[in-house]
Protein backbone atom coordinates (compact mmCIF):
# COMPACT_ATOMS: atom_id res chain seq x y z
CA UNK A 1 0.00 0.00 0.00
CA UNK A 2 1.43 3.39 -0.95
CA UNK A 3 1.70 6.29 1.46
CA UNK A 4 -0.58 9.30 0.98
CA UNK A 5 0.99 12.19 -0.92
CA UNK A 6 1.39 14.20 2.29
CA UNK A 7 3.63 11.48 3.72
CA UNK A 8 5.56 10.81 0.52
CA UNK A 9 8.96 12.24 -0.14
CA UNK A 10 8.85 14.87 -2.86
CA UNK A 11 11.89 14.76 -5.10
CA UNK A 12 12.24 17.16 -7.92
CA UNK A 13 14.45 19.39 -9.88
CA UNK A 14 17.85 19.53 -11.34
CA UNK A 15 19.11 23.03 -12.07
CA UNK A 16 22.54 23.84 -13.50
CA UNK A 17 24.14 27.25 -14.05
CA UNK A 18 27.10 28.05 -16.28
CA UNK A 19 28.94 31.38 -16.51
CA UNK A 20 31.26 31.52 -19.51
CA UNK A 21 32.66 34.24 -21.75
CA UNK A 22 30.38 36.98 -20.44
CA UNK A 23 27.21 34.90 -20.57
CA UNK A 24 25.18 32.99 -18.03
CA UNK A 25 22.80 30.12 -18.70
CA UNK A 26 20.50 28.34 -16.26
CA UNK A 27 18.84 25.11 -17.31
CA UNK A 28 16.39 22.94 -15.42
CA UNK A 29 14.48 19.77 -16.01
CA UNK A 30 10.72 19.67 -15.68
CA UNK A 31 10.14 16.60 -13.53
CA UNK A 32 8.36 16.61 -10.18
CA UNK A 33 8.31 13.24 -8.44
CA UNK A 34 6.21 12.30 -5.41
CA UNK A 35 7.17 8.95 -3.96
CA UNK A 36 7.55 6.63 -6.93
CA UNK A 37 5.26 8.60 -9.26
CA UNK A 38 6.06 11.35 -11.71
CA UNK A 39 3.47 14.02 -10.93
CA UNK A 40 4.55 16.57 -13.55
CA UNK A 41 6.84 16.56 -16.59
CA UNK A 42 7.01 20.21 -17.52
CA UNK A 43 7.51 22.31 -14.39
CA UNK A 44 9.42 25.56 -14.99
CA UNK A 45 12.09 26.12 -12.39
CA UNK A 46 14.30 28.80 -13.96
CA UNK A 47 13.47 32.37 -14.98
CA UNK A 48 14.75 35.85 -15.58
CA UNK A 49 14.69 38.16 -12.59
CA UNK A 50 15.82 41.60 -11.50
CA UNK A 51 14.15 43.35 -14.43
CA UNK A 52 15.85 40.92 -16.80
CA UNK A 53 19.37 41.52 -15.43
CA UNK A 54 19.63 38.32 -13.40
CA UNK A 55 18.57 34.68 -13.57
CA UNK A 56 17.27 32.44 -10.83
CA UNK A 57 16.45 28.78 -10.46
CA UNK A 58 15.16 26.78 -7.55
CA UNK A 59 15.05 23.29 -6.12
CA UNK A 60 12.92 22.01 -3.28
CA UNK A 61 9.33 22.55 -2.30
CA UNK A 62 7.60 24.60 -5.00
CA UNK A 63 5.67 26.84 -2.61
CA UNK A 64 8.79 27.44 -0.53
CA UNK A 65 10.89 28.16 -3.60
CA UNK A 66 8.31 30.57 -5.00
CA UNK A 67 8.14 32.44 -1.69
CA UNK A 68 11.93 32.75 -1.69
CA UNK A 69 11.96 33.77 -5.35
CA UNK A 70 9.59 36.64 -4.56
CA UNK A 71 11.83 37.75 -1.69
CA UNK A 72 14.90 37.55 -3.91
CA UNK A 73 13.14 39.62 -6.57
CA UNK A 74 12.42 42.24 -3.92
CA UNK A 75 16.05 42.22 -2.77
CA UNK A 76 17.25 42.61 -6.37
CA UNK A 77 15.02 45.67 -6.78
CA UNK A 78 16.12 47.08 -3.44
CA UNK A 79 19.81 46.69 -4.34
CA UNK A 80 19.47 47.82 -7.98
CA UNK A 81 20.21 44.44 -9.52
CA UNK A 82 23.33 43.72 -7.42
CA UNK A 83 23.14 39.92 -7.35
CA UNK A 84 25.71 39.40 -4.60
CA UNK A 85 24.15 41.92 -2.25
CA UNK A 86 20.63 40.64 -2.89
CA UNK A 87 21.70 37.02 -2.29
CA UNK A 88 23.50 37.87 0.95
CA UNK A 89 20.52 39.85 2.24
CA UNK A 90 18.13 37.03 1.32
CA UNK A 91 20.34 34.44 3.03
CA UNK A 92 20.51 36.60 6.16
CA UNK A 93 16.72 36.96 6.28
CA UNK A 94 16.22 33.28 5.50
CA UNK A 95 18.51 32.18 8.32
CA UNK A 96 17.21 34.59 10.97
CA UNK A 97 13.47 34.85 10.25
CA UNK A 98 11.46 32.22 12.12
CA UNK A 99 8.95 31.68 9.29
CA UNK A 100 11.54 31.66 6.50
CA UNK A 101 13.77 29.19 8.36
CA UNK A 102 11.16 26.49 7.81
CA UNK A 103 11.28 26.85 4.04
CA UNK A 104 12.96 23.93 2.31
CA UNK A 105 14.52 24.98 -0.96
CA UNK A 106 17.78 26.07 -2.56
CA UNK A 107 18.30 28.83 -5.08
CA UNK A 108 20.76 29.51 -7.86
CA UNK A 109 21.01 33.17 -8.78
CA UNK A 110 23.39 34.84 -11.17
CA UNK A 111 24.24 37.36 -13.84
CA UNK A 112 26.79 37.25 -16.67
CA UNK A 113 29.61 37.73 -14.15
CA UNK A 114 28.74 35.34 -11.35
CA UNK A 115 26.54 32.52 -10.10
CA UNK A 116 25.68 31.94 -6.45
CA UNK A 117 24.13 29.05 -4.52
CA UNK A 118 21.87 30.33 -1.73
CA UNK A 119 20.59 28.10 1.08
CA UNK A 120 18.52 28.44 4.22
CA UNK A 121 21.58 27.85 6.38
CA UNK A 122 22.80 31.30 5.47
CA UNK A 123 25.15 29.96 2.80
CA UNK A 124 25.95 32.09 -0.24
CA UNK A 125 28.49 30.11 -2.23
CA UNK A 126 30.22 31.32 -5.38
CA UNK A 127 31.88 28.41 -7.20
CA UNK A 128 35.45 28.94 -8.38
CA UNK A 129 34.71 27.92 -11.96
CA UNK A 130 31.37 29.66 -12.58
CA UNK A 131 29.47 26.37 -12.64
CA UNK A 132 26.92 25.31 -10.03
CA UNK A 133 24.04 22.86 -9.74
CA UNK A 134 21.33 22.05 -7.22
CA UNK A 135 18.60 19.48 -6.79
CA UNK A 136 18.24 15.74 -7.02
CA UNK A 137 20.42 15.39 -10.10
CA UNK A 138 22.63 18.36 -9.30
CA UNK A 139 25.83 16.40 -8.74
CA UNK A 140 25.41 14.61 -12.09
CA UNK A 141 24.77 17.88 -13.94
CA UNK A 142 27.67 19.59 -12.17
CA UNK A 143 30.13 16.83 -13.12
CA UNK A 144 28.97 16.86 -16.74
CA UNK A 145 29.11 20.67 -16.99
CA UNK A 146 32.62 20.82 -15.54
CA UNK A 147 33.87 18.15 -17.96
CA UNK A 148 32.29 19.94 -20.91
CA UNK A 149 33.72 23.31 -19.84
CA UNK A 150 37.21 21.87 -19.45
CA UNK A 151 37.31 19.86 -22.65
CA UNK A 152 35.17 21.70 -25.21
CA UNK A 153 34.73 25.17 -26.66
CA UNK A 154 30.95 25.08 -26.15
CA UNK A 155 29.20 28.18 -24.88
CA UNK A 156 27.30 28.56 -21.61
CA UNK A 157 23.93 27.60 -23.11
CA UNK A 158 25.22 24.48 -24.85
CA UNK A 159 27.08 23.31 -21.75
CA UNK A 160 24.04 23.82 -19.50
CA UNK A 161 21.71 22.01 -21.92
CA UNK A 162 24.11 19.08 -22.50
CA UNK A 163 24.90 18.73 -18.78
CA UNK A 164 21.20 18.55 -17.95
CA UNK A 165 20.67 16.00 -20.70
CA UNK A 166 23.43 13.84 -19.24
CA UNK A 167 21.96 14.16 -15.74
CA UNK A 168 18.58 13.05 -17.14
CA UNK A 169 20.23 9.88 -18.45
CA UNK A 170 21.52 9.03 -14.96
CA UNK A 171 19.18 10.48 -12.32
CA UNK A 172 15.70 8.94 -12.02
CA UNK A 173 14.38 12.23 -10.58
CA UNK A 174 15.48 14.24 -13.64
CA UNK A 175 13.85 14.28 -17.08
CA UNK A 176 14.81 15.67 -20.47
CA UNK A 177 12.09 18.33 -20.60
CA UNK A 178 14.62 21.16 -20.39
CA UNK A 179 13.92 24.85 -19.82
CA UNK A 180 16.87 27.17 -20.45
CA UNK A 181 17.24 30.90 -19.82
CA UNK A 182 20.33 32.95 -20.62
CA UNK A 183 21.74 36.45 -20.48
CA UNK A 184 24.50 38.01 -22.53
Amino acid sequence: MSAPVSESVVRSTTVVAVVREGRIALASDGQVTVGSAIMKRGAEKVRKSGSGKALMGFAGGAADALALSERLESKLEQHRGNVRRAAVELARDWRTDRMLRRLEAMLLVGDPETVLVVSGNGDVIEPDDGIAAIGSGGSFALAAARALARHTALGAEEIAREALGIAAEICIYTNDSITLVALP
